[in-house]
Order: structure tokens, then C-alpha cells, then sequence
């Protein structure tokens, strides 16, 4: 947890994390709201960081309910969602604090790679969706070798869900550059 309490402060800097660049922003709305259902309704965003996607979430029309293990991650992610309808807590992403059964979407981005046992965590991920409510991840296999490959994913994913659906990431605006390496969405509505 001391890691990301000391990355908070600067998190926001990468192009992706803070979405600071209006473009960059534009990117990640236009993908999110090609995999979201039509809003009103309650999103988990798992391992939520600075809150950025959680406002985007808000944006589309969505209750937020954001987790995070960091404490200074959790009060950069309060301040930014201020007025909005989020609320942020502090808890593991791996086993959140959320009740099953009540999410219209359950979104983690750059979060299950870095959990031990993410099928476990997939399992648990899924039980706090309502019937027909949507998985939707962010992850990536980076050319630091972290990370889990699409395929990978996909095939844990696959164990809990009935349907599932890969969409690479290529667009540098997403990133703030090209990238070369797999970042990919994946989406699961049932």
C-alpha cells in the first residue's frame, strides 16, 4: 500500500491516469461508453486510483462506488468526485466491500494483473453484478513483461462468464503515444 500512497501525488501526470489532455480524455470516453450500458445506473470501479474514471463513469450517467487499497489515493479520488454522485472508500480491490448482486457494471483498469489469484478475484468481481450487468476491464501485457496477456484474460473471464469480448487498445490517443505492446479492453455483458 506504500507504493501507491507515494505514486498519488504524481499519479495523475501519466496521460492515461489523469486524462488531463483533452483528447486523451475524448479517447477514453469514447471507448467507455462503446462498452457501458445506457446509464441511469451503479458502477464499481475497482482499484478507482485518482478517480478519474470514476467521474467519467459519473458522466455517463452512473452512481459510483470506488475502492482503493490507498489511502492518499482515496482523498486525491474524494477531492476530484466532489459534488458528483461517487463515493469513494478505502478497501481491497481483490475483495471489495461492495454488496453482491447490486452493480449495473463492475470496471477495473490496470488492476487484476497486479492481484494474486485473479480468477478468485474475477469470481468475486462477478458476484456483485445484477443479472445482465456488464464486467468491463482495462489490463494489458507491457513490454516491462508485467501484465496479463489478452488471451489470458480472456479464458479467466470465460470461467465466470457467459460471453466475452476482447478490444485491443491501439490508439495513441488513448496512451498519450503510440504504444507497441498489448492493451486491450475486455467486455463481458453476461
Amino acid at each position: 500500500m506504500s507504493f501507491w500512497d507515494d505514486q498519488a501525488a504524481t499519479f495523475d501526470e501519466a496521460p492515461d491516469h489523469g486524462m488531463l489532455d483533452p483528447d486523451v480524455r475524448a479517447a477514453w470516453r469514447d471507448v467507455l461508453l462503446a462498452a457501458l450500458p445506457p446509464g441511469p445506473g451503479l458502477a464499481a470501479d475497482l482499484g478507482c486510483g485518482t478517480g478519474t474514471v470514476a467521474v467519467l463513469l459519473a458522466e455517463a450517467g452512473f452512481e459510483v462506488r470506488g475502492v482503493d487499497l490507498s489511502a492518499r489515493m482515496v482523498a486525491a479520488a474524494s477531492a476530484k468526485v466532489a459534488g458528483l454522485p461517487v463515493e469513494i472508500a478505502q478497501g481491497d480491490a481483490a475483495d471489495p466491500p461492495l454488496s453482491p448482486g447490486t452493480f449495473d457494471v463492475v470496471f477495473a483498469r490496470h488492476v487484476l494483473w497486479a492481484l494474486p489469484e485473479p480468477d478468485a478475484v474475477l469470481g468475486r468481481w462477478v458476484r456483485l453484478l445484477r443479472p445482465n450487468g456488464r464486467l468491463v476491464l482495462v489490463e494489458g501485457f507491457w513490454e516491462t513483461g508485467g501484465g496479463i496477456t489478452a488471451a489470458r484474460c480472456q479464458e479467466m473471464v470465460a470461467r465466470h462468464r457467459e460471453t466475452v469480448e476482447v478490444r485491443h487498445l491501439t490508439d495513441p490517443r488513448l496512451w498519450g503515444r503510440a504504444v507497441t505492446d498489448e492493451r486491450y479492453l475486455v467486455l463481458s455483458p453476461r
